[in-house]
């Protein structure tokens, strides 16, 4: 996503330009999705701000931001400099320009209603917790320390998995995370029954002893998250999937969709940039394409929010601007006019093919 076209300036002037229908070119039938549709208590959504749309994540009944933060921060040397050398997985979290934007980022976030971060790993969860230190209470926290869950088969015991729960917290000063989502391997059918049951058995001691307030895991085999929603209702509350641009809801009774539904699950979306192979542009400052990037950003996550069972997509996010970007799209007119779907499928099209050979399985997830 770009970085630059979005600034806070603009978006105040466009959020008002949008209530009267003339932002972005559009005519006077153009009408704000934000706001609180489902009418819920706005005095019990923490982070409330009228320009954001809220969704009640299943069961948990949290009203959450129809546009959270993700927890990866790719490209961060697009706005960072030569912080990432070695790639956004190991960089140096104490390096004074990463802190600063980290904070930033969620400063921007709290500042434009945004009430969730998804943390996925080590250090993402430090580089976040750091973030929200002394305003825990504007942000929910979802949590999970991937690297000694049950990706790793050296954490596939129950006392393992409190181990790697408390190891975390402790580390990150944390007294309770709002969300134990655990990471499975990326095709969750691989884990043997009794993995899949000790980490059900670690969901629900989590939530019991108070550590964390809701539970769920992460998984990207779709056929078996609706498996496992439907043996294990109480502890899969939250499911974080990929969801793209391209995701396409099959409207029937057996599929994935039709599961959470009945389950009431929250679902948060991974992926909606599709790793970024929705862009033509580098995501710095000064790129070419930023405009047309930013664009087809709020694109995606309209199409993506026009599925109600979704609770949100979770992008990385690595400025401000694009901050603005995504909670700018979470209030725009939600369905798409025929030339803004065109251009949104050829981005999308473009996308496919330029997938990397590694994650040429969020082609499984046309179909939900």
């Amino acid at each position: 996503m770009a970085t630059n076209r979005v600034t806070r300036r603009d978006f105040m002037r466009d959020t008002a330009a949008v209530a009267a229908g003339t932002a972005f070119g559009l005519t006077a039938t153009y009408t704000v999705q934000a706001g609180n549709p489902e009418k819920a208590d706005t005095g019990k959504i923490i982070n409330y701000n009228p320009d954001m749309e809220y969704r009640r994540c299943g069961k948990t009944n949290l009203m959450i931001s129809a546009v959270c933060l993700g927890g990866h921060w790719k490209r961060i040397d697009a706005v960072v400099p030569n912080v990432a050398a070695g790639g956004w997985v190991g960089l140096n979290l104490d390096n004074p320009d990463f802190v600063k934007n980290r904070h930033g980022v969620v400063s921007r976030c709290i500042d434009r209603g945004i009430n969730y971060i998804d943390a996925c790993m080590h250090q993402e969860i430090l580089a976040f917790a750091k973030a929200l230190k002394g305003r825990r209470d504007k942000m929910y926290l979802g949590f999970s320390f991937s690297e000694v869950e049950v990706r790793n088969p050296d954490f596939r015991k129950v006392d393992k998995l409190k181990e790697s729960l408390d190891k975390g917290m402790k580390e990150a000063g944390l007294d309770h995370v709002d969300l134990w989502r655990i990471t499975c391997l990326e095709q969750s059918s691989q884990h043997d029954k009794a993995t899949i049951e000790n980490t059900m058995k670690a969901l629900e001691w989590a939530k019991k002893s108070g550590r964390a307030r809701h539970t769920g895991i992460s998984s990207h085999d779709r056929a078996h998250v609706k498996k496992l929603i439907e043996e294990y209702p109480e502890q899969l509350e939250v499911i974080c999937t990929p969801y793209t641009a391209k995701t396409k809801v099959v409207e029937d009774e057996t599929g994935l969709w039709a599961a959470m539904k009945k389950h009431d699950v929250g679902w948060f979306g991974i992926k909606p940039f599709a790793s970024n192979s929705i862009f033509k542009g580098t995501s710095k400052p000064d790129d070419s394409n930023a405009e047309k990037d930013n664009e087809i950003a709020r694109l995606a996550i309209r199409y993506i929010l026009c599925n109600k069972a979704i609770t949100a997509p979770i992008p990385g996010l690595i400025s401000v601007e694009q901050v603005d970007n995504v909670a700018l799209a979470a209030a725009e007119r939600r369905e798409l006019d025929v030339e803004e779907k065109a251009r949104l499928e050829r981005a999308m099209d473009r996308a496919w093919a330029n997938l990397p050979y590694h994650y040429q399985w969020l082609k499984d997830w046309e179909y939900v």
